[in-house]
C-alpha cells in the first residue's frame, strides 16, 4: 500500500485520503498514484475542495497526451476539459445515457484513462461504473466463445474496427472494447472465411446482451457513485464500463445544479494490435 497516502477499498476501486491534487507534484507520488489506478482500476480522491480547469489538465497530463472530445461548451473552464450538466446553460447535457461503454471506442485507439471532477454536486445523479475483466469471466462459456468472434463497428463513418474483447495493455486481463449507443454493427469471425456482417436482429440480440450482462442480478456488478463535494476520480478507462444513472437528468429545479468536468488521455494501443490472431 501506498506510503503517501491512504487507501480504502471500495466496491471497485479505492478511496484516496491525504493527498491534495491541487498542490501535489513530487515525482515519486504521481509515480504511485499511476500505478495505483492501473492496479486498482478507480481512485476517488476525497476532500480536493473545486479544482480549476487549468490544474485538472495538468493532472491529467501525468497519464499522457490529453485527447479532446468533439464536444465543446462555451462554459467549459479549458478546451481540453468536456464540461457535463443537467442544464443546458452550463454544460452539455444527455451525456453517457446511450448505453454502458468505455471512452472512445469510435477512436483507432480508445482513451486511456479518464478524469472526473463533480464542481457542482446535485442532490442525485450517480455514475455507475463496472469492471470488464470480471464481467467476461461471469460469462456463459457460449456467450463467452461468442464475444470472443465478436469486432464492433463505430458508428462514425471512418470509425475502426475493435474486438470486442482484447487483452489490457497494462495488465494483460481481458477487457472489452464497446458502446452500445455508438455501434453501427458487428462482424463475426474477422479476418477469416468465415467473416460477415451480424444481421440486424443478432446486433440488437448482442447489443441486448452486453446491456444484460451490466444489469443481471440486479446490477449486481456495478459500483454507483453517489458524489459528494469535492471528489476527483481517475479512472482506467480500459478496464471499467460506465454508464450515468437516469437520475443524472434530473432537471436543476429538482435536483439542484449537476457540472462535471471530464478529460480523457489519448490511447496509444489499438485493441486489434493487442490480441492474437
Amino acid at each position: 500500500m501506498a506510503s503517501f497516502y491512504k487507501l480504502t477499498p471500495l466496491k471497485i476501486g479505492c478511496e484516496v485520503r491525504g493527498v491534495d491534487l491541487k498542490t501535489e507534484n513530487r515525482p515519486e507520488v504521481i509515480s504511485q498514484i499511476k500505478k495505483d489506478v492501473i492496479e486498482h482500476r478507480i481512485l476517488v480522491f476525497k476532500d480536493q475542495g473545486i479544482i480549476s480547469g487549468d490544474r485538472h489538465v495538468e493532472i491529467s497530463r501525468w497519464f499522457g497526451e490529453l485527447e479532446s472530445t468533439f464536444y465543446k461548451h462555451p462554459r467549459s473552464p479549458h478546451p481540453d476539459v468536456f464540461r457535463v450538466s443537467n442544464d443546458a446553460s452550463e454544460g452539455c447535457t444527455g451525456v453517457g445515457r446511450t448505453g454502458w461503454h468505455i471512452d472512445g471506442s469510435f477512436q483507432s485507439a480508445p482513451f486511456s484513462y479518464s478524469l472526473y471532477h463533480m464542481v457542482s454536486v446535485p442532490k442525485q445523479g450517480a455514475t455507475a461504473f463496472a469492471p470488464l475483466t470480471e464481467l467476461i469471466e461471469g460469462l456463459s462459456p457460449e456467450r463467452r466463445a461468442e464475444w470472443n468472434r465478436l469486432w464492433m463497428m463505430s458508428d462514425r463513418r471512418s470509425g475502426p474496427l475493435h474486438p470486442l474483447i482484447y487483452p489490457h495493455p497494462h495488465t494483460g486481463k481481458k477487457v472489452m472494447c464497446f458502446h452500445t449507443g455508438m455501434v453501427s454493427g458487428y462482424i463475426w469471425d474477422k479476418g477469416t472465411e468465415r467473416e460477415r456482417y451480424a444481421t440486424d436482429d443478432e446486433f440488437n440480440r448482442i447489443n441486448q446482451d452486453i446491456e444484460d450482462e451490466f444489469k443481471k442480478d440486479g446490477g449486481k456488478i456495478q459500483y454507483v457513485h453517489q458524489w459528494s463535494e469535492g471528489e476527483f476520480i481517475i479512472s482506467d478507462n480500459l478496464a471499467v464500463g460506465h454508464e450515468a444513472t437516469p437520475e443524472t437528468q434530473l432537471p436543476r429545479s429538482k435536483v439542484g445544479l449537476r457540472v462535471l468536468h471530464r478529460t480523457t488521455i489519448k490511447g496509444t494501443h489499438p485493441p486489434d494490435s493487442l490480441r492474437s490472431h
